[in-house]
Formats: C-alpha cells, structure tokens, sequence
C-alpha cells in the first residue's frame, strides 16, 4: 500500500480539502466505497456488532476500502447534517456505534492492511484491523507484536484509543504506550472533514491529539484511519527493532477447581490469595513482569472455576516462577494443578483467543460489563458478596462472570499518569464484572444479577470503585451503561473521574479543538468544556 498521508503541520486545523469530485481510488482499496440502505440484504449485519443488545436503524451504512473514503463519507455526512456513527471492530458493550440517534454508520471493517512504513519507521496498522490479524502479520512478517488483548476479532480503533492491553502487559506497557501517530479524520467548526496526522513528538503541533487517543476512548474527537507503532526508544533501521518481539514459547497453565471442591472457605482464599499476590507484584522491576494470570470465577452452573496462567518459558527458571505463583493463588483450596503445556506464542495466543466463552467470541451472545480498577485485594465482606451470587439457586447462568485479570502493574505501572490519556498507571489487576446470554427477553434478569454483584461489593462507595486507597476507578475500554445513571451510581464521582480521572480536561480540551462541535459523539463520548 503506497504511504502517502495527508499531513498538516500548521499550528491549526487546516483549510477544507476540495470534495467536489469523486474520490481517485487508490491501489489498495478493494473496491469504491459501498452504500448499503434498507432493504439490502446486507443491511442486517451491518446495523449491529458482536453485542446484540445494541441496534441501529440508520439511513445507509457506507462502508469504507481506504482513508479517502473515509473522507469523503465524513464531509457527505457533516455537509448533510447527519449524525455519524463509526464501526471499527463492533465489539462494544455499549450502544456507542449502534443507537437510535444514528443517521449515518461508517463502517472500516474492510480496512485492515498492516505493513511497515519505511518514511516513519514505524509499523502501519490501518483503523479497521483486528487484533488475530495484526498480531499474525506482525509475527510472521517481522517477529514483533503489540501487548493487545486476546480475542482476535477486538478492532484495533477501539482497542487502541482506549489504551489497550493483555498478557504481555505486564512487560510491555498498554498498546498505546507503543503508539507513534495517527491518522484521523476530524471535522472543523465549519463543517468540514479535514484528515491530519498526531505524532508522539511533542514539538508537534497536533500532539494534543496524539495524547487524547492514548487513551480517551474510541468515538471521541474523529475516525482514526491510520495508527503508526515503534516503541519508546527503539533504536536502528530494521523492523525487528521497532516493537517488542513475543517469548519464543510459553509456559500455558489451566486449572480447574471444581464447584464440588469450593466451599466458602476455599473460594475466599483464591480471591484473597490474588489479590495479595498482585499487590506484591505490582512493580514495575517485579521479578513476575513475564507472567500474567487470570482467574475465571463462574456461576457454579459452569461446574468449576478455571486458573489460566502464561508465563515466559525463556526467562531463568520460568517453570519455578509458575510453580511459586500457583501454589500462592491456590494456597488453601483444594486446586490440583496439572502440568503446564509449553506451546509458542503464536499457538497459545490462538488458543485463547478462541477457546473460553466469556471472551466474547460469539456473534450471538448479548452482554453487560462492569470494571474495577484495584489497587489492593477485595476485603473478606466482598468476597462473600461474590461467593453469594456465584452460588445463587434463583439465578442460574453459566456464563455469569467475575473475571480477575492481572493485566496492571509491571511495565504499565512505569508509564507517568499523565504522559498518556491511559491514567491507571498505579494498580494491581483489574476485575471485570461480565455477564452474557442470548435471549432478549431475559435482559433485565442478566442485567440484574450483574448490577446486584457489582453495586454491592462496592456499596460503601455508592456502587462505584471510586479511585481510592482500593480502587482507582474503570476502564473505558469496558463501557458500563449505567455509569451515568445516579440511580445506579451513588458515589458523587462523575463518570469522567472514573474513566480519566484528572486526565479528563485536557481530554476536553482537545475535544474542543479537534471536534468543535461534537460532531464525534456518543452516549459517554468526553464532553465540550463548559463556556462562561
């Protein structure tokens, strides 16, 4: 694909680009840019993403081969006065790309080339890419990859202008920590789509930009067509040595801890055991920065609990690291551990990707999700709450979830709050509160049981893990729809605060100059600052 970006450098947004004609297609693109209206047979599957909760009913969705198309369907739209939604990888626990308000659905899902820019020596990801295919090219091509989550078919967009992580993390940083630049489509004050670059290089004069997409969320201030990768200070010419490359093999651990052999006092030490461990590896210089282990806490209708753990198989004593970790976590319980399976990175990262329900695989599958940040374990009454709805009578659901994810600390833990838009920068693991099923007529029995779990436990707070000596709030990447709602959130800590923390002006500020007139928006998109 030819590299030929249209950059501007002045100090403002630049002069409206020429839109009378129709666009010259480019080599890459695999076809002009298709409208697909009701009454299309395609129209279905294009109004909606992996959540089925969320469906729109838009006028057409155009769906977009390259950067110049991009353009041209923004400026149609903003020239027309139509409200746009944009469709990176559909994988959305909120109805941010798919909502009644939505006139006009840009979908970049066919725009997923990733190679190596040789002009900025960086790698090349365009803003359509999903995650099993990035990290296969990036692997097979040059040996490298990015510290992205695990189900492959995540959209690179979202994943990336969220921060990103997964379970390299704890090595490598968010995906945003190795984020060069990018290439957005905005719209300006007089209504007109505009295509600029945003580099890490803070002379540059778009950098705001830059920072606001390292973190503040997908939809906000344009449409990324284009992300550039190379690690902080890499060094050389070659490929190779602009991102981080993955362990050779790995070190896979699964353990299955049967509900028959979790009483009370065994499910609260697991908890309490990982929660403590994160604690003491939280540091960036822990000796465990190659291994990251997630703990799958499900409804006993599932039949056990499941430790999945990786590790590095490279480093100095790798098997007795493993060893160590998992006699810490399942201290006190009666978790048999089997051997680990030495696999390559490639192979177990597939293997993941498509192997555990909660994951988010189907296409058929409805959803809700809950994060907390933690900055310390749950305490023994938090514990009991999670041990009282996962073993429920009244409520059966397999796929009712309490995901405990140590992918914080290490590496992400090194990076300063406020050099990037990702500002939880000081916690151990994450917790992610999910729950899925298929039947729309039972919404608000999954919805309940997941606000009843999650409000709960944090009942002391309002509700919410509000940045404190725990907690340090939620992760944008994870959008709970009821974080806005005061019933639901009772701890007098805005929903900004949550996601952003203090990070949230400056993200309004390049909000006000980069989308002026929030043409860019949606249910919990970060908000023009308030005029006296």
């Amino acid at each position: 694909m030819s590299d030929q970006p249209a950059e501007h450098r002045g100090g403002s947004l630049p002069e409206a680009v020429a839109l009378d004609v129709e666009p010259v297609q480019s080599v890459a693109a695999p076809f002009r840019p298709v409208r697909v209206a009701p009454g299309d047979p395609r129209y279905p599957d294009l109004v909606t993403g992996n959540d089925k909760r969320w469906v729109a009913a838009p006028e057409y969705v155009q769906v977009v081969g390259d950067s110049d198309q991009v353009l041209h369907a923004v400026d149609r739209a903003a020239r027309a006065g139509k409200r746009v939604s944009v469709r990176g990888g559909g994988h959305s626990y909120a109805p941010f790309v798919y909502h009644p308000e939505a006139e006009v659905i840009i979908d970049l899902s066919l725009m997923y080339d990733v190679y190596y820019c040789d002009r900025r020596r960086a790698f090349a990801v365009e803003g359509g890419a999903q995650l099993g295919r990035i990290y296969e090219w990036l692997f097979k091509g040059w040996g490298v990859t990015l510290p992205g989550g695990v189900c492959p078919g995540v959209g690179i967009g979202g994943h990336a202008s969220g921060g990103g992580y997964g379970l390299l993390s704890r090595k490598f940083g968010y995906v945003v920590d190795h984020l060069e630049a990018v290439e957005m489509v905005v719209v300006g004050r007089d209504r007109r789509a505009r295509r600029i670059t945003a580099s890490r290089n803070p002379d540059d004069p778009n950098h705001d930009l830059w920072w606001a997409v390292t973190g503040g969320g997908g939809g906000n201030f344009g449409i990324v067509t284009r992300y550039w990768f190379r690690s902080p200070g890499s060094r050389g010419a070659a490929p190779a040595e602009q991102l981080p490359r993955p362990p050779k093999s790995v070190l896979l651990s699964v353990v299955p801890i049967p509900w028959s052999d979790l009483d009370r006092t065994g499910f609260t030490h697991l908890v309490r055991n990982f929660g403590t461990w994160h604690e003491q590896n939280m540091a960036p210089d822990s000796p465990y920065t190659s291994l990251t282990g997630v703990v799958f806490l499900q409804h006993k209708a599932s039949r056990s609990v499941n430790i999945l753990t990786q590790i590095d198989a490279g480093i100095p004593n790798a098997e007795e690291l493993l060893a160590g970790y998992l006699s810490a976590i399942t201290q006190g319980t009666k978790a048999a551990v089997p051997p680990a399976a030495r696999l390559s990175w490639l192979d177990a990262t597939e293997l993941i990707g498509t192997s555990n329900p909660t994951l988010m695989t189907s296409p058929a599958m409805r959803s809700g999700v809950k994060t907390a940040y933690m900055r310390k374990g749950f305490t023994d009454a938090q514990i009991g709450t999670f041990y009282d709805q996962m073993t429920r009578d009244d409520y059966v659901n397999p796929n009712a979830t309490l995901q405990l994810t140590g992918v914080a600390g290490g590496r992400i833990n090194a990076v300063d709050p406020h050099a990037t838009a990702s500002v939880h920068r000081d916690s151990a693991f994450l917790a992610l509160f999910e729950n899925y099923w298929q039947d729309p007529r039972e919404d608000e029995q999954h919805m309940g049981w997941l606000r009843e779990i999650y409000h709960t436990a944090f009942a002391s707070t309002g509700g919410y893990p509000v940045p404190n000596e725990q907690s340090d709030g939620c992760y944008i990447n994870s959008p709970d729809t009821d974080i806005k709602d005061p019933r639901f959130n009772k701890s007098g800590v805005p929903w900004h605060a949550l996601y952003y923390k203090d990070n949230y002006r400056r993200l309004q500020r390049a909000k006000a100059r980069f989308d002026p007139t929030d043409f860019f928006r949606h249910s919990q998109s970060v908000e023009l600052p308030h005029r006296p």
